[in-house]
């Protein structure tokens, strides 16, 4: 079977009559990604990149610091890939004689590719390994928060999202009541990191509710709420606050679970005396809450008395941690789990992230198989993934980090391979002028985005359809192998061969590449798939048949069992933490001593919110979910995503009441702005959004014309201010915002 997959799942290849060819569903997927259907809308796309170009500027003078300033508008040269192989080489060499190897950036962070063998970031990270090494960034946009707090509250066996929560399966045979705060985004679960052979997350989610599961949901959006389920506005970012009410009605209505309390966790004297408001004067009450959240008292005392009495589940959206403080409601999640007393009971306690991606709650084996080994970094310097822009800036000598100080090393070369800061960053103007600091920066990529405009050596990449691979997700239990579907274009080599001419020049060739050519390391890596799972069939037979996986036509489910044997006996069973319990007040957390992260769950306002003094200049709350039409910013000019644009502009949802006020109708192109940015979209009017909050979904390509992105990417106005010192995550969700109808000089 011919089979392409990416990270929008697997689909089958047909030819028509004239040998063209196009995708259809997976027969074995119950709920294919109609998005990932218009992957091959890029193969011949006017924004493909289509040989080796250099930044005219920079080729004339590459180490003159007044070339960087055009980085982001200089037109470009074209170059061969032996010419462009040998500058490279030449940068790294300056490079590393004038600052070591800790001057060179590899950030190279994104969604490039679903194959084992063809990923961007393992490719170029074993090569620049090969080369002596470099800065590097750990945690990601998706879960850099929860990543960094889970395991000081449960163990680091619990960093990971899938890593907490209880299958469907269990959640659908004992689940009573499924609370979700920030809501189930379905679009969302059509993404799986490194693919998937069946979508199960969207389905499993309808049929709990159409099986007469309860569910309850907090969001400002109630498009958030699946049909059927009861849902209640709140103000974004208040989570935390009505989360402690519910702890708060708990612990004073007599309904706290002792018991557990005493077994399974440790820290719930000074949690407790945080919510009766000993220590500040404020107790976290019901009424309190509501006054925070604008959710009624009356729903919240409710709630709390529902928990305790009935097998529970305690679901939080990952957009919660993109937040400012966005490690607060998780763990706050995790104490109230605790006072109902039901985490460890079958599909109940808490979970992060269900219908985030594909794989969080599917009842699977995991397979967990071999990558593109990418060798030893020798440089020891990283940096948390969101604070790219103080490492580029180069005023900053060192930053906290979860109890470290780490050293910011002077970087004058950069290299971005597979992925599109430009896109899931926070601040981006701020970003752009950070970008002009290093004397190089590098960028292998398929199509011209932002990134690639801000570099100076620009290598094309073929696309994914456009190579041989496997594709695999570690959360997962499918193995596809996913053929070539179309040539790439003359002069754009896949990542690993562009590399190998580089690595030629500086005479590391047969490091880099062993050797082996693509078809040997496609069939390296099955063998070692084979060699930790023997039940998977013979090579032949995979690469005949396109898939396999870990009981893929199995009916019995696999279902995770996290908590239960620690609930059972945690003194037999401890989890990884100091105490060997979940911790409500971490000592070690404490211990830090950071204003912006106190030892247990606290309420604190974000400096940008609709409760700030800021709101009374800027009086929306923007929110940037992700996007429903693409994958991030990748497959931007693919059918899907053009066709929700409306005349060319992103749309921006705003409650019908606001829009009236403020004399705009569906279809007029607003001006949104801050002091950071302003940028243009088109206004849709939403009914199920809450007024005063606007909804602007991430991905618009940042395209910045005298001061105003006409590309609608709302990082253009986010704040790069981080979710605390603990975490240094990502906090896009907190962010005010002004609202206006656009001059018409500048649609024009």
């Amino acid at each position: 079977m011919h089979l392409f997959a990416s990270h929008l799942g697997t689909f089958e290849v047909e030819h028509d009559a004239a040998g063209q060819p196009s995708l259809r569903p997976f027969r074995l997927d119950p709920d294919p990604s109609p998005v990932g259907m218009a992957y091959l809308d890029l193969a011949r796309h006017p924004s493909r990149i289509l040989s080796p170009m250099v930044r005219r500027s920079w080729l004339e003078a590459p180490t003159d610091p007044a070339t960087r300033r055009g980085r982001g508008f200089d037109d470009y040269v074209a170059v061969s890939w032996d010419q462009a192989a040998r500058l490279v080489a030449d940068a790294l060499a300056r490079t590393r004689d004038r600052l070591g190897n800790e001057g060179v950036f590899g950030g190279s962070y994104g969604w490039a590719s679903a194959g084992r063998f063809h990923h961007a970031q393992s490719q170029l990270k074993r090569f620049l390994n090969l080369t002596g090494g470099f800065t590097s960034a750990v945690n990601t946009y998706s879960y850099g928060a929860a990543g960094v707090l889970l395991p000081h509250v449960l163990g680091p066996d619990y960093k990971d999202a899938c890593d907490t929560a209880p299958s469907w399966s269990d959640i659908a045979a004992s689940c009573r009541l499924l609370v979700g705060f920030g809501g189930f985004r379905l679009s969302n679960a059509q993404v799986e990191a490194g693919g998937t052979g069946s979508h199960r997350a969207a389905p499993a989610l309808r049929d709990y509710v159409g099986n007469g599961g309860r569910m309850v949901v907090f969001s400002p959006s109630a498009a958030d709420a699946p049909e059927g389920a009861e849902h209640h506005f709140l103000r974004p970012n208040t989570d935390t606050a009505v989360m402690l009410g519910l702890c708060h009605t708990l612990l004073v209505r007599g309904r706290a679970d002792h018991d557990f309390l005493a077994r399974c966790t440790t820290g719930f004297e000074p949690f407790a005396r945080y919510l009766l408001g000993e220590d500040d004067g404020e107790p976290k009450s019901a009424a309190w809450a509501s006054a925070i959240s604008g959710v009624p008292e009356a729903v919240i005392t409710w709630l709390a008395l529902e928990l305790a009495d009935t097998p529970s589940l305690i679901n939080l959206s990952w957009s919660l941690q993109r937040a400012r403080f966005g490690e607060q409601p998780y763990w706050a999640a995790i104490a109230l789990a605790s006072m109902a007393g039901h985490v460890g009971e079958r599909g109940c306690g808490f979970a992060f992230g269900l219908t985030a991606v594909n794989s969080v709650g599917q009842p699977v084996r995991r397979l967990k198989g071999p990558s593109f080994e990418q060798g030893r970094n020798p440089v020891g310097h990283y940096i948390p993934v969101a604070r790219i822009t103080e490492l580029l800036e180069g005023e900053h000598r060192t930053i906290a980090y979860n109890g470290r100080i780490l050293p910011l090393p002077k970087i004058g070369l950069v290299w971005w391979a597979g992925g599109n800061p430009f896109h899931h960053h926070q601040d981006l103007g701020r970003l752009a002028r950070a970008f002009r600091n290093p004397e190089t920066v590098i960028v292998t990529d398929s199509v011209w985005t932002a990134t690639a405009r801000h570099a100076d050596i620009v290598l094309p990449a073929a696309l994914p359809f456009e190579r041989n691979d496997i594709a695999a997700s570690s959360r997962d239990n499918w193995l596809v192998y996913s053929r070539q579907v179309l040539p790439p274009p003359d002069n754009v080599l896949t990542d690993h061969d562009g590399l190998r001419r580089i690595a030629r020049v500086m005479g590391l060739e047969e490091d880099f590449s062993e050797g082996r050519s693509e078809a040997e390391w496609v069939a390296h890596l099955y063998d070692g798939y084979r060699t930790r799972y023997p039940e998977l069939p013979p090579a032949e037979m995979f690469f005949a048949q396109g898939y396999a996986g870990l009981d893929i036509d199995a009916a019995a489910p696999a279902p995770a069992d996290h908590f239960r044997a620690f609930v059972t006996d945690p003194s037999a069973r401890p989890l990884r933490t100091p105490s060997g319990l979940i911790e409500l007040f971490s000592e070690t957390v404490a211990g830090f001593d950071y204003a912006d992260h106190p030892g247990h769950p606290s309420w604190m306002q974000p400096e940008e919110c609709l409760l700030s003094p800021l709101a009374k200049k800027h009086g929306f709350h923007l929110l940037s979910p992700q996007p429903s039409t693409r994958l991030h910013s990748q497959l931007h000019g693919a059918g899907p995503s053009q066709s929700a644009k409306r005349d060319g502009l992103e749309r921006v949802e705003i409650n019908p009441g606001d829009a009236a006020a403020l004399g705009l109708a569906e279809g007029d192109v607003a001006e949104i702005y801050n002091e950071r940015g302003r940028i243009l979209a088109s206004v849709a009017l939403a009914p199920h959004l809450m007024q005063r909050v606007l909804v602007l979904p991430t991905g618009g390509w940042f395209d910045p014309v005298d001061g105003v992105d006409h590309g609608g990417n709302p990082n253009t106005l986010t704040a790069i201010r981080p979710t605390s010192t603990l975490a240094q995550a990502t906090a896009p969700n907190s962010c005010l915002v002004s609202i206006r109808r656009a001059d018409p000089r500048e649609t024009a």
